[in-house]
């Protein structure tokens, strides 16, 4: 079993922090950059999948849907589903922008994975849906001989954090000092026996105070 997770292209709200103040989050398209980004991302995807059959699973968010649309390979997939489990940490409705500074201030004073936001989520939510997600795929691969053992997941930066730290058993302290993956970056989850790899590490903006790696 491989999962290949991938973050989105660059999307309005990458580069204009009071587009969410206007447009709902799941509507936020890619920038011209973005569409680019997704194009030239494909040959390098494609070549990470290899030649059989794909499952991929997609945040129904308009940035990653278009970002899967773009690489080119439909080719390859087997089978499609658009996945809420997979989509942004939810930050509530339309943000007013003065709100927005003070939610994001607390979040840092009182720590990334357990603030809850005012009228969204904590990254705690975030990490139970991306948990369930992770239990059914591989019952469903388990059960269901047709299903690709490649998967292909396109979602967001905080949510590819999430995800592998709930399948290496992260703590807290490790997840909150990992920096986001760029736009169209990749992590590859590889599955051996009951053993999770993963073929690169996150950045880190400081070494965890607890003393854990990702390693």
């Amino acid at each position: 079993m491989r999962i290949i997770l991938l973050r989105h292209a660059e999307s309005l709200g990458n580069v204009d922090e009071l587009a969410y103040c206007r447009i709902p989050d799941h509507a936020l398209p890619l920038t011209v950059l973005g569409e680019e980004q997704s194009r030239a991302a494909g040959p390098r995807v494609r070549e990470l999948l290899g030649p059989e059959p794909v499952a991929v699973y997609v945040s129904p968010y308009v940035r990653t849907q278009r970002t899967f649309d773009l690489l080119g390979l439909d080719d390859l997939v087997e089978r499609k589903v658009a996945e809420p489990r997979l989509r942004e940490q939810d930050w509530g409705n339309l943000q007013d922008p003065v709100e927005q500074e003070i939610q994001k201030l607390k979040r840092h004073e009182f720590g990334h994975f357990f603030y809850r936001l005012a009228h969204g989520e904590s990254g705690a939510d975030v990490d139970d849906r991306v948990a369930a997600f992770i239990a059914e795929l591989r019952d469903t691969m388990r059960s269901d001989s047709a299903h690709p053992d490649t998967v292909l997941l396109v979602t967001h930066g905080l949510t590819m954090r999430l995800l592998c730290r709930r399948v290496f058993s992260w703590s807290v302290d490790l997840f909150e000092s990992l920096s986001n993956p760029g736009q169209c970056e990749t992590r590859t989850l590889s599955l051996t026996g009951n053993t999770w790899t993963l073929d690169r590490p996150f950045a880190q903006w400081r070494p965890s105070p607890d003393g854990t790696a990702q390693g």
